[in-house]
């Protein structure tokens, strides 16, 4: 009998961490489903985006399909930024740890959007990428 009671809190563990990778490979392929309409698009536990034809759509993940979606243009974007914890961050010198957030200065709201990352460098590359097209779209509108 004290046996199974000294089990019972090991079987609990098993059967919540079963639930859990479940409920998190159930976000991933709602993610799939979701990101195939994108040109690229990234997956986190925070918040799940795409891009496509200069518009950036996030929002966040859940088993059935991402929740609170919002799109915004990049023809609308001032800026692009990379912040971790709270503080602008150099793309060429990045920290090694710390919570990254980029942020979306935007031109005719005068307010700022950002989108939350647990990965520093993941974060620093879709800055770069965002920024890049960016570039071209504001090229090609001239």
């Amino acid at each position: 009998m004290e046996r199974g009671l000294l089990w019972l809190p090991l079987l609990v563990a098993f059967f919540w961490l079963a639930w859990a990778g479940w409920n998190e490979y159930q976000k991933i392929e709602a993610y799939k489903r979701w990101a195939t309409q994108f040109d690229s698009a990234k997956y986190d536990i925070y918040a799940v985006l795409g891009y496509k034809d200069g518009k950036i759509t996030w929002g966040k993940p859940t088993r059935k399909d991402p929740l609170n979606l919002q799109t915004i243009s990049l023809h609308n974007v001032d800026a692009i930024s990379l912040l971790v914890d709270d503080k602008t961050i150099e793309l060429d010198n990045l920290p090694n740890k710390g919570s990254a957030t980029l942020e979306f200065s935007l031109s005719n709201a005068n307010s700022k959007i950002r989108i939350p990352f647990t990965d520093i460098s993941l974060a620093a590359k879709w800055a770069n990428f965002l920024q890049e097209k960016r570039e071209v779209l504001s090229v090609n509108s001239q």
